[in-house]
């Protein structure tokens, strides 16, 4: 109900006292009125009400608000009243004679229909009763009006009415006090009128399996590990179609990487540490221009991944998709993705067809020689997308790279030591280009894929104009709502990204000292992931993933990863 007709209801008392002072006024001069016979056959159906045995308070919470009161003027417009029944003929009455009665308009699609109680039920008691309230202000004027008092039969049935819902009104004036009362104090308490508030918390259980690290005959460090991922969203908007974000995060995920396998290859999708330290992680003002323009203004942690449309549904979020860091899209659009990542994207959406364009530097805010927007490390993306609402959508992605020596990473963490880096420590110039499908064959199966190829140059040094060939590619499949909805079971088999040509193995093989960093065979990369929906606001996922010739070399024995992760949203 309306704040209105809840005061109307609190008032009521008011209004029948008023209603009473004034029969009184009007006896005292001991006549007749002369409109009688109207005034007491809509008294006579107030009376009619009044006998049928009061429902349940709890039946008002259940309905709804005031957008779109509309003034009624026949009783025929409130469909969910049964036309046989006394309330039929009350509100009728009521209604056709003082027009006092307000019903919902139903709107669908934007269509005026007949007015109702909203939806198909029959009209609550209280519904009645907070309408019928409506009308005693035009009884009162209607009394008022008129030059002579009311007969003694009148007032008496006027004070019974009043003795009759005494207890009702008093339960309402009780309830609407006190949710005034809250209302009040969450006013005065509120967060922020333009603010939410958004977390998710991530368990996650995990242990690596096998016998030595990669290229090594050291143990895997195989103790089974217990961390997690903490995050507070702050969302603001300010004109209900911006976005500002500013995230707070705290983390102590151990990443499976060289120190702990030997290899990037096994690293988990949520993993990172902060040492329980919280940290600012997203930070960016996200606005449309126009209808078909979006514009992301980031000023920290920026991401590719986090601002275009990766074309690999239900695999790409680190919490409820892919369990590996490989497995949750092409790892092209990873190739810039460092905490103090700042710069922009636009997303622009002509229906059939996006387009994406961006620009992301690490180091945006130091001034100094090879760092800020221009001058340091950067990337730059532009990408096409077919097709993207449909159920097949096609990406095509193109990234340029640029890193001084001792930051070079290619491929951030996903494949071979020699696709991160492979030149070494030399300064890195790539060109990118990846492929994504997304097919969804049934709403219950979808079949994705990607391939991502990557040309390097090595910029300074004495292997300047080297140059290396870098591939990586990834079929998977999904299964929505298996078993009980909102699960997913994920399957994902492909190849981490590989250095396949290197001219430090070729052209500049005649020069000194000169490292091998081509990858003689392959490895691949096998995982299984079953998320399951505990509730709106919990899941759980148990997986495994398997790398095989792990850093691309079939010495190397086989390494296993498996997790339980649960993740928290609130």
């Amino acid at each position: 109900m309306s704040r209105n007709l809840w005061h109307t209801l609190k008032l009521s008392p008011a209004v029948l006292s008023a209603v009473i002072i004034t029969a009184n006024g009007a006896v005292a001069q001991n006549s007749e009125i002369g409109n009688e016979p109207a005034v007491k056959n809509t008294l006579e159906q107030i009376d009619r009400y009044s006998q049928e045995p009061a429902p349940a308070v709890q039946s008002m919470e259940g309905t709804q608000g005031t957008e779109g009161l509309d003034q009624v003027t026949s009783v025929s417009q409130l469909r969910d009243v049964d036309p046989t029944s006394w309330a039929f003929q009350a509100l009728q009455s009521l209604v056709e004679r003082y027009g006092c009665i307000e019903g919902y308009p139903d709107t669908p699609n934007g269509t005026l229909r007949e007015r109702t109680f909203r939806g198909n039920r029959a009209m609550t008691r209280y519904e009645f009763a907070a309408g019928l309230n409506s009308c005693l202000d035009r009884i009162q004027e209607l009394i008022a009006a008129l030059p002579q008092g009311v007969s003694r039969e009148d007032l008496d049935r006027l004070r019974r009415l009043q003795e009759e819902f005494a207890a009702e009104l008093a339960t309402l004036r009780g309830r609407v006090d006190a949710l005034e009362a809250r209302v009040t104090e969450v006013e005065a308490n509120q967060f922020s009128t333009t603010t939410k508030l958004r977390g998710e918390v991530i368990f996650g259980l995990a242990s690596v399996f096998g016998k030595d690290r990669a290229n090594s005959i050291e143990d895997l460090e195989d103790n089974p590990i217990l961390g997690y991922r903490a995050r507070l969203n702050f969302d603001a908007s300010f004109t209900g179609r911006d976005l500002l974000r500013v995230r707070l995060q705290a983390r102590n995920m151990t990443q499976f990487d060289g120190s702990v396998t030997g290899t990037s290859m096994t690293r988990l999708s949520v993993d990172g540490n902060s040492n329980n330290n919280v940290e600012l992680d997203d930070l960016f003002y996200r606005f449309p221009i126009g209808k078909n323009a979006k514009v992301i203004l980031i000023a920290n942690s920026g991401e590719f991944n986090d601002t275009v449309n990766t074309v690999h549904p239900l695999f790409d979020s680190a919490s409820t998709g892919s369990i590996s860091r490989f497995g949750r899209f092409n790892p092209i659009y990873f190739t810039v993705n460092t905490t103090s990542s700042a710069g922009a994207v636009v997303n622009l959406d002509f229906g059939a067809i996006g387009l994406d364009v961006g620009y992301l530097a690490p180091r945006a805010n130091n001034p100094s020689n090879k760092n800020g927007l221009f001058d340091g490390e950067f990337g730059a993306l532009a990408q096409l997308v077919l097709f993207p609402k449909g159920n097949f959508n096609i990406g095509l992605t193109y990234v340029r790279y640029y890193a001084p020596g001792n930051r070079v990473n290619l491929t951030s963490s996903t494949g071979s030591a020699f696709a991160i880096r492979p030149f070494g420590n030399v300064a890195t110039e790539s060109n990118s280009f990846g492929g994504q499908v997304n097919w969804r064959i049934t709403p219950q199966f979808l079949l994705s894929g990607w391939v991502g190829y990557q040309m390097a140059e090595a910029k300074t040094g004495s292997f300047r104009g080297a140059n290396a060939d870098v591939i990586n590619y990834a079929v998977s499949l999904g299964f929505p709502d298996l078993g009980a909805k909102g699960n997913f079971l994920g399957l994902l088999a492909g190849v981490p990204p590989k250095v396949t040509e290197n001219d430090l193995d070729g052209s500049f093989r005649n020069l000194a000292n000169v490292p091998n960093r081509e990858d003689r065979d392959t490895s691949y990369h096998l995982e299984a992931f079953y998320r399951i929906r505990l509730s709106n606001n919990i899941s759980v996922t148990p997986g495994a993933f398997v790398i095989l010739n792990p850093e691309h070399n079939d010495r190397n024995d086989t390494i296993w990863v498996g997790t339980i992760r649960t993740t928290f949203t609130f």
